[in-house]
């Protein structure tokens, strides 16, 4: 008799908390409050899921058009950014909004891993464009390169930065000196090989036009180490065939 009490009691708790997920999801099972641009749906689990599925991208697109993600709201009212993000989401190559959003505090129930953002998920040139979606660095390393983030950085991180100098010049021996030696007033866009020993620009100049070498301002296209390793493009080698050709004439 008593096991019976027991089983019965067990199977009326169980019932009762059945009932409670069918008439109130959103407090039995739900992962945590939704966002606030959703909070009129925490109520309303099928908006967004699909029963024994959970959230579907097409329930997204219901509501969210493609073409107006980052653009407009879902009542067509234009967005107004104070960022420089631009609306990137025509460019994806999926539509699989689950991917990268979740709308609930904590994860959900239905997937065990999520995807965060790649910027793989992009078209190019979407994907080439950093400046329409990322503000410009302020401080003095970034205030003269520009867009052209992918000569330092990576898509996968910000950091560390992939930019290699031993591929423009080797900071070798004395070489590897503070970088305002080199390049002056903290600007990385110049660089200059002037200020020390018997580099001097007259100098140079004379030395390279004997040798038929015009082009001796930008030291490094040459010289790409303390040991005078010279680069694809060598101005003296260009300068010895001129003068053999010369010669021949």
């Amino acid at each position: 008799m008593k096991r019976r009490w027991v089983l019965a009691l067990i199977a009326g708790n169980l019932l009762a908390v059945a009932a409670l997920v069918v008439v109130y999801p959103h407090y039995m099972i739900a992962p945590g409050p939704l966002a606030p641009g959703h909070a009129k749906l925490a109520e309303d689990c099928f908006a967004c899921h699909v029963p024994l599925q959970g959230a579907a991208a097409e329930k997204c697109l219901s509501c969210h058009a493609v073409a107006a993600i980052g653009l407009k709201t879902t009542t067509g009212a234009a967005l107004v950014r104070k960022s420089p993000q631009a609306a990137f989401h025509q460019a994806l190559n999926t539509q699989d909004c689950t991917a990268c959003h979740s709308d609930h505090a904590s994860p959900t129930l239905t997937h065990r891993s999520r995807v965060t953002f790649s910027h793989s998920l992009l078209h190019s040139p979407t994907k080439e464009n950093c400046a329409g979606c990322h503000a410009q660095p302020k401080d003095d390393l970034h205030r003269n390169f520009g867009a052209a983030c992918a000569n330092c950085h990576g898509q996968e991180r910000w950091k560390p930065s992939t930019f290699d100098h031993a591929k423009l010049f080797a900071l070798e021996g004395e070489h590897n000196a503070p970088c305002a030696t080199c390049h002056l007033n903290n600007d990385f866009s110049k660089y200059t090989c002037y200020g020390c020993h018997e580099h001097q620009p007259d100098r140079i100049r004379s030395k390279h036009v004997k040798e038929g070498i015009q082009n001796f301002e930008n030291c490094a296209s040459c010289h790409r180490s303390a040991h005078g390793e010279r680069g694809e493009h060598d101005g003296r080698d260009q300068g010895r065939e001129r003068k053999k050709r010369e010669r021949k004439d």
